[in-house]
């Protein structure tokens, strides 16, 4: 998109227009921020009834303007801030030419209001207006985004901040909204299509023979990769080869500056906005007190390191002194990051440490667990593998599952791990503490402690080289049938990874527990990191009547299928 010239009666007539045009941030996200408090005035939405409107931009990355979909003419989109216990109008008025959408991501609300076209609503047609209206019943931090088709990369998101109806449960003196997200000028269509015709296509760390002695894989390790013909280093699809990773809607060298005093308790309101990357999240020299997650309070755990996938959100303590922080959201394949600043004074900076080695798969990430793998069998990846050990685990053994497997499934986990105890891809030896989901612990007692009548397994499939994702091996596109639950029935979830790669999975208009040793006290989450050849078990109580989306966060593995219908039944005011 060419730049769009503005002359003075544009100026001085029409300030909205301007901004529409322009693409600008709001104040919270302003290069420079004193905090939320000080930012009430401008590109905050609050009260009763609100108006958004979605519009195309031209936004900025680094001086470079690019095509861009944001609401009332911003990126990241205004901040929508809320009180427990009211009520709200949001009017949605759509500009563009195409449908859009937007859902409330981890909002409690009926689910004709939950925003998912073709699940709970038929969308926000093209130059047409919807109004969303639904109780508040929750506090804590959120966001929003469109779940039209890929506009989500384009810039289609931004925060919520709901205030609990009494005291805040988690003392702070100041608060910053982070919002971090991953931009590329590549046309999204274009950049699927890409994925698609190629895998690996943005894979530019690689193992090679000129820098194979640059990470821990052993000979034996590689030799294994080689045989069953995958990449230790397919860890991410799209890297910073298509990526600038931003912060509020600035780049690195942007560099977003929140500002405190020293001492103070600054709250960080961390949200992954990200189309398609997990990062890990530090700030050389502070200490991270983790106090909630998903908008929810645990009991506060500190940290130097976490590692937040795709639509997570985690509220963070720190208390800084005198000087200046970087605080650092890696790309979890360690290709590229984004940078901000946070510091006593605008104008600060302090030093970016460098990018850390790549990391490499291991066997565990295979769904081999701990076991023996000089006597895997290899069969399954064709004739090269032919000259391997036999093994006793087939990495495509279709006795294990129970739907059919098809091409689109290239591996099925022969001995997966439960793995909420482990950090993240990467993270296992870096030399200090980094949260695991083991680690959280609800501030409040669970509201249902039944034991689950059942258990269900789910497991995330695909075929990494052809980019076809799946549940269970099926795609959206071929209207599988739905996960049926009684209405208040309570049941354990195995999500099972049968894939290389973390699958952020969220399920809308319910929390589930994830059971980590914690019983009475299992943290409550929206969306969860599943880790690569591992699984995870949750407990849901299916409280919330309706048909609700259920998919991995990665934006592209969502639009090629990694997509569910998750149906409670009955409806309100049905019979049983």
């Amino acid at each position: 998109m060419n730049d769009i010239s503005i002359d003075r009666r544009a100026f001085i007539g029409g300030g909205a227009a301007l901004a529409a045009a322009a693409g600008l941030q709001p104040a919270w996200a302003a290069t420079t921020s004193h905090g939320l408090t000080a930012a009430k005035s401008q590109g905050l939405l609050s009260g009763e009834d609100i108006r958004m409107t979605v519009s195309e931009l031209n936004f900025r990355v680094d001086g470079r303007p690019g095509h861009a979909i944001g609401i009332n003419g911003t990126i990241p989109a205004p901040l929508v801030r809320l009180k427990e216990g009211q009520n709200v109008r949001i009017t949605v008025d759509n500009q563009l030419d195409e449908d859009t959408s937007i859902h409330w991501h981890g909002l409690i609300v009926p689910f004709h209001m939950d925003g998912v076209p073709g699940i709970s609503f038929p969308g926000i047609r093209a130059r047409s207006s919807f109004t969303y209206e639904f109780p508040v019943r929750q506090s804590g931090t959120y966001w929003y985004h469109s779940h039209s088709g890929l506009q989500e990369q384009l810039g289609h998101y931004g925060p919520i901040i709901i205030d609990p109806a009494g005291p805040d449960p988690i003392a702070h003196d100041r608060e910053h909204v982070i919002v971090l997200s991953d931009w590329t000028f590549m046309h999204p269509h274009r950049l699927f299509t890409r994925l698609k015709q190629e895998g690996g296509v943005f894979n530019r760390n690689r193992r090679t023979l000129a820098n194979r002695g640059e990470d821990k894989m052993s000979a034996k390790e590689a030799r294994e990769f080689a045989r069953m013909r995958m990449d230790p280093t397919d860890i991410s699809d799209v890297t910073a080869a298509a990526y600038t990773y931003l912060i509020n809607g600035h780049s690195p060298g942007e560099n977003w500056t929140g500002l405190f005093r020293a001492g103070e308790r600054v709250r960080l309101r961390l949200i992954n906005a990200a189309a398609q990357t997990i990062f890990n999240i530090r700030i050389p020299g502070l200490k991270l007190l983790v106090v909630a997650t998903d908008g929810i309070a645990v009991r506060p755990v500190e940290v130097d390191e976490l590692q937040i996938g795709n639509a997570e959100t985690y509220d963070l303590i720190v208390v800084p002194e005198n000087r200046a922080y970087s605080l650092i959201a890696e790309g979890i394949d360690r290709s590229g990051m984004g940078v901000a600043t946070l510091a006593p004074q605008a104008g600060m900076r302090a030093a970016v440490p460098p990018l850390r080695k790549r990391p490499t798969l291991t066997m565990t990430d295979m769904g081999m667990g701990a076991m023996d793998h000089g006597s895997m069998d290899h069969s399954a990846h064709g004739d090269a593998a032919s000259s391997a050990p036999a093994m006793s685990h087939d990495m495509r053994d279709k006795s294990k599952v129970d739907f059919k497997v098809g091409p689109g499934v290239d591996m099925i986990a022969p001995m997966p791990m439960d793995r909420v105890g482990d950090p993240g891809v990467g993270l296992d030896d870096v030399g200090h503490k980094v949260l695991t989901y083991k680690d959280l612990v609800a501030l409040t007692p669970n509201s249902d402690t039944r034991v689950p009548t059942r258990r269900i397994d789910i497991h995330l499939t695909g075929n990494m080289e052809r980019f076809m994702w799946s549940m269970d091996g099926e795609k959206l596109s071929e209207n599988p049938e739905p996960y049926r639950f009684a209405r208040n029935e309570r049941v354990r979830l195995r999500m099972i990874n049968d894939t290389m790669m973390t699958h952020p999975m969220h399920l809308h208009g319910h929390f589930f527990e994830i059971v980590n040793g914690n019983p009475g006290n299992q943290p409550l989450k929206h969306t969860i990191r599943v880790l690569p050849g591992g699984y995870v078990d949750v407990d849901l109580t299916a409280d919330a009547p309706g048909d609700w989306a259920f998919h991995c966060h990665l934006l592209y593995h969502m639009h090629a299928g990694m997509m569910r219908v998750v149906s409670v039944r009955p409806l309100e005011g049905a019979e049983a």
